[in-house]
């Protein structure tokens, strides 16, 4: 029976942390499909940023960051008394920092297909802003919500230079699926790192399915 502690971690970190970019990215992304600031281009660079930096690189950054002698990783032993390194909850800030673009890229998108017309004839029938938002832009956006909800879920499942540094292998604690792949492997338990892989490989393979045939069928309505 293999061990499904590395699964239940991943899917729990997975979820935590598309729900907490999910609350951020909506209105980030929204600033950036309207804005027409200077500053916007800064703005896309650093949130496409986990893109192209090796995950080492955000790993040790994030690291330092929540070293006890620095504010925050000093903050977080304030209040609760232990180190954010090698927790969860710094787990789940790596995963968030991590997944950012992949929340927000497809969410700005939505909201640029949407444009600007909707809102402004929400607008002359004296609806809030806020309130436009919310029954306007974001049931049109539906598609490219669900789209970035199930790429940022499916991006975390499989991190691993980020958890490695941030998190390290502790079992029941941080020790994730791509972890767990990785010390069966150097262990030469490739029964067990094979069940591992092939249940990633199957679930990716999955949620790009649906994926692509969701945008395929948005497309044929639309046309």
């Amino acid at each position: 029976m293999p061990d499904l502690g590395p699964v239940l971690l991943s899917l729990q970190l997975a979820a935590v942390t598309t729900v907490i970019l999910l609350l951020a990215g909506v209105p980030l992304a929204y600033w950036l499909a309207s804005t027409r600031s200077r500053v916007k281009p800064v703005v896309e660079a650093v949130t496409a940023l986990p893109l192209v930096l090796p995950p080492t690189v955000i790993g040790f950054y994030l690291l330092l960051l929540m070293n006890p002698s620095a504010p925050l990783g000093g903050a977080w032993v304030s209040l609760t008394g232990g180190t954010l390194s090698f927790s969860f909850a710094g787990l789940v800030i790596g995963s968030v920092i991590y997944s950012l673009p992949f929340m927000v890229q497809p969410l700005q998108s939505a909201f640029e297909a949407v444009g600007r017309g909707p809102l402004e004839a929400a607008a002359t029938l004296r609806a809030s802003k806020l309130d436009a938002i919310w029954t306007v832009l974001l049931p049109q956006s539906a598609r490219g919500i669900l789209t970035a909800c199930v790429l940022t879920f499916a991006h975390t499942i499989g991190e691993f230079g980020v958890v490695l540094m941030v998190g390290g292998n502790i079992p029941e604690r941080t020790r994730v699926i791509s972890i767990a792949i990785y010390e069966h492997v150097e262990s030469i338990e490739y029964a067990e790192a094979h069940i591992l892989s092939a249940g990633l490989l199957v679930f990716s393979f999955v949620v790009l399915v649906g994926v692509y045939t969701l945008n395929r069928s948005y497309r044929l309505r639309v046309s």
